[in-house]
């Protein structure tokens, strides 16, 4: 049997056992080891322990826990209640302004998470109803949150990042900073977007009535802002002692979630019950992440092994005559493809092994191709019929709002997203510049 017929077979047994339902690292996992004894005997069994090994010698892994402990602690104890509420007040004068304060919402959220869930959950269980209640279109609020929302898994600190650094042995601080011009200008895009819709068609959008402003004084909006003031201290003395090299990566995480925790200690918010929450919700998504990464070592093990990477370049480049960029392009869009039934975590480990390397080969930057990725991510959360935040919207939303209408909001959105990601493969230096300049300077 040919070394390409046995690649094939495996990727097909893997997607056959996804299919009926299997866990993902299970999957994975399992037909790594099967092959790998298959191919080299019972020695091919040490595939799974060599991974395991290299998995707990990792020492970035311990951020992971870290800045999800963090999220855990800024949602558990409702810290971005106050936070939506310096927003609501500040931009409902505005056409579109309750939206564009949820977006803002979302960026700080998802500065100090990590998460797509995160942001879903505070924006469907606060912003959400406010925005239903104060006549807001039910297609255009669903979209934001979603779109806003997804903003988690490329904004540092990312835990998708975390995984894709793993995988293709990147440094997860170059990817982080990476990510943070690219979101940013990701979040200002969907900003435009609302402010010209809500401009266009006010009725999408209504500002807050005049008699509402009336009752808020000068004095209670300057000391709601207080409320956004103490988010930013977190991300300040979790990032700044990371990007002027007085700390390293591992070290800002554990400060970052210090602060979490000091912050709800101040607000009188850190109970007993929280603190359980927090730590059992940890333990089960930094356990789901580990199982995924050391699944996904064992498999591109068996594939490096096989020569599989070679036999796809070749395929591409000598018999397709395509160019690096064309090459780059159908790597897009196949994930779009992919993310329309499966997650993130199952597109990088089922085509990492084969993309990365390839990518490598094309002579592009595995960083700038993080982002690329990352960002493709975010436009499978949103594309149905198995979008991530499709059903998490639907699960958290009010009856009032129907499937058909969450499908309809994130159609311009996803279009905002895919212009994003057309300009960072247009203009790498957007994701670049920041961790080569600071990279450099230490």
């Amino acid at each position: 049997m040919s070394y390409e017929l046995i690649a094939v077979l495996m990727f097909s047994t893997m997607m056959l056992m996804m299919i009926t339902g299997q866990r993902v690292f299970g999957a994975i996992g399992f037909v790594a080891v099967l092959a790998s004894v298959a191919l080299w005997g019972v020695g091919g069994s040490d595939l799974g322990f060599a991974a395991a090994m290299k998995l707990m010698k990792w020492y970035p892994l311990l951020t992971l826990p870290m800045f999800i402990f963090m999220g855990y602690v800024l949602s558990e104890s409702r810290l971005a209640d106050d936070l939506y509420r310096m927003f609501h007040v500040w931009f409902g004068p505005v056409p579109g302004g309750l939206a564009i304060g949820t977006i803002f919402l979302m960026v700080v959220i998802s500065a100090m998470n990590g998460l797509s869930v995160a942001g879903m959950a505070i924006g469907a269980t606060i912003a959400l109803p406010e925005l239903l209640k104060r006549n807001y279109s039910k297609q255009m609020v669903t979209g934001v949150i979603q779109a806003g929302s997804s903003l988690g898994i490329l904004i540092p600190p990312s835990v998708v990042l975390v995984l894709y650094a793993m995988i293709a042995r990147q440094p997860v601080g170059q990817l982080w900073l990476a990510g943070v011009f690219p979101g940013l200008m990701m979040a200002a895009m969907f900003i435009v977007y609302i402010a010209l819709r809500c401009w266009w068609n006010p009725s999408l959008g209504p500002v807050l009535p005049v008699e509402e402003r009336a009752e808020i004084s000068r004095a209670e909006k300057i000391k709601l802002l207080r409320a956004g003031f103490l988010p930013l201290m977190i991300f300040l003395v979790m990032m700044v002692p990371f990007v002027n090299g007085y700390t390293s990566l591992v070290e800002s995480s554990v400060i970052g979630a210090l602060a979490a925790v000091a912050a709800a200690v101040i607000k009188g918010r850190f109970t007993r019950r929280v603190f359980e929450v927090c730590t059992r919700e940890t333990l089960a998504v930094s356990c789901m992440f580990m199982w995924i990464i050391l699944a996904a070592l064992a498999f591109g093990a068996v594939f490096d092994g096989l020569g599989a990477v070679k036999a796809i370049e070749g395929f591409f480049v000598e018999r397709l005559g395509l160019s690096p960029w064309q090459i780059i392009i159908l790597m897009q869009l196949s994930y779009l493809l992919m993310g329309t039934f499966l997650d993130d975590t199952a597109m990088l480990v089922i085509v990492a092994p084969l993309y990365v390397p390839l990518v490598r080969a094309l002579g592009f930057d595995l960083i700038w191709y993080g982002i690329l990725y990352t960002i493709t991510c975010q436009i499978a959360y949103m594309t149905p019929p198995f979008g991530y935040n499709l059903f998490l919207m639907r699960a958290m939303a009010p009856k009032e709002v129907t499937i058909i209408d969450i499908y309809r909001s994130i159609i311009p959105f996803v279009g905002v997203m895919i212009l994003a990601l057309a300009t960072v493969m247009a203009f790498p230096q957007i994701a670049l510049w920041l961790p080569n300049h600071v990279y450099l300077k230490q």
